[in-house]
């Protein structure tokens, strides 16, 4: 068997097994409902939070972008794929989180890949949370700072560890500020205390809560209290935002002028496309503008929430959009999300190794475009499957 049978097989396993991950292809824009096929569905596992994917403002700012400044650079920013564009974003992006300065990305992945080799090294210690998004796992392995696994959300074991820690020269402690699977907030008010305490540096990827939580969308930090006390942040324009690419660091000047220096993923990467630069400064203009859409989400997750709780149906705790509905076997996930698609409702399943073993989810993600009228279509149809399955 050469490796090409040899992955062949491994899919036909997955096929079998029906954990094959299947793409489903939209005919229309990303939006609260969509085409798939010749039908209309809910769209239920998008992260369009806010429903600014297709909003007429940032569309209209995308074409007077391409209009005014080309459809991108061809080139890295340093050689000469920097527009006036690129440097309104950083400074509004650096503006609304309070921060120094900030640097683009292609994506939040390259953000977190080239974050952490680019400022610690040998003598420096990195302790990440065990639950921590691909991304900052994949960056932690690329640095060669010695690396601790944290227990997940175990703040004691943080602070424990931090103590014992007597020899590294910097620590740097990272977690995500919304984990993704679950719709779970970091406790970033006890991160910032211990990580105060014991002089460490705490980096927050809020890519599933910038444009979602707090009272004007700028994130976990904002929900909890600690908007002042985060050194660095993470984030992305792909979801809340509405862009189609594009992530971001934020901190003090001496760590986004280090990053333009000496970040692998910065310097050897095409700049952004000017329209998705101007898109996404479009979307933060507008948040800045009216949050409205932040309140009418929170609204709109409260009432799925309750809704899809009292179908009968096991939901994790919280107030996030992200709404797990905890199924247990993976193809069982897999097989309702195919169900559910055909009465309508457009929801991803998720199973081992994303989750653990007996957690398998369908992942419902709430925008602020859904209407009543969608969410209560999605919850019948939950309802229907649920049973046919066996999940209620």
């Amino acid at each position: 068997m050469n490796l090409f049978d040899h992955l062949a097989a491994e899919m036909a396993s997955l096929r079998q097994a029906g954990t094959y991950k299947e793409e489903l292809v939209l005919r229309s824009p990303q939006g609260p409902r969509v085409r798939v096929g010749d039908r209309e569905v809910v769209m239920l596992t998008s992260n369009n939070y806010l429903g600014f994917a297709n909003h007429p403002r940032i569309r209209e700012a995308q074409k007077t972008a391409v209009d005014r400044w080309g459809a991108g650079l061809g080139s890295v920013r340093f050689i000469c794929g920097t527009e006036e564009l690129h440097k309104e974003l950083e400074a509004e992006i650096a503006s609304f989180f309070g921060a120094d300065d900030a640097i683009l990305y292609m994506t939040c992945w390259n953000a977190n890949e080239g974050l952490f080799a680019a400022v610690l090294d040998e003598p420096d210690g990195l302790y990440s949370d065990e639950l921590n998004h691909a991304s900052i796992i994949d960056g932690a392995r690329l640095c060669k700072a010695r690396r601790f696994r944290v227990p997940h959300g175990d703040t004691k074991a943080l602070d424990k560890m931090l103590a014992e820690d007597t020899t590294s020269r910097f620590r740097m402690m990272v977690t995500d500020g919304v984990f993704s699977m679950e719709g779970e907030e970091a406790e970033l008010r006890e991160l910032v205390r211990i990580c105060e305490a014991h002089g460490a540096v705490l980096a927050v990827d809020d890519s599933h809560a910038t444009g979602i939580l707090g009272a004007t969308g700028r994130g976990t930090a904002e929900e909890q209290g600690v908007f002042d006390r985060i050194p660095i942040t993470t984030g992305t324009l792909g979801k809340a935002m509405g862009s189609a690419a594009g992530g971001f660091v934020t901190g003090p000047k001496s760590l986004v002028e280090t990053l333009r220096q000496r970040s692998r993923t910065y310097l050897f990467s095409n700049s952004l496309p000017p329209a998705v630069a101007a898109g996404s400064l479009e979307a933060f203009r507008m948040l800045r503008e009216d949050p409205a859409p932040v309140r009418k989400l929170r609204d709109n997750a409260a009432y799925f929430r309750k809704a899809i709780s009292d179908a009968g149906f096991r939901i994790p705790h919280g107030a996030h959009p992200i709404v797990p509905v905890i199924v247990g076997d993976t193809a069982k996930a897999l097989a309702m999300g195919k169900a559910l698609l055909e009465e309508g409702v457009y929801v991803s399943g998720f199973g081992f190794p994303v989750v653990p073993h007996g957690q398998a989810r369908l992942r419902c993600q709430v925008s602020a475009a859904h209407e009543r009228a969608d969410l209560d279509r999605a919850v019948e149809a939950f309802r229907k499957i649920g049973k046919r399955f066996g999940a209620i």
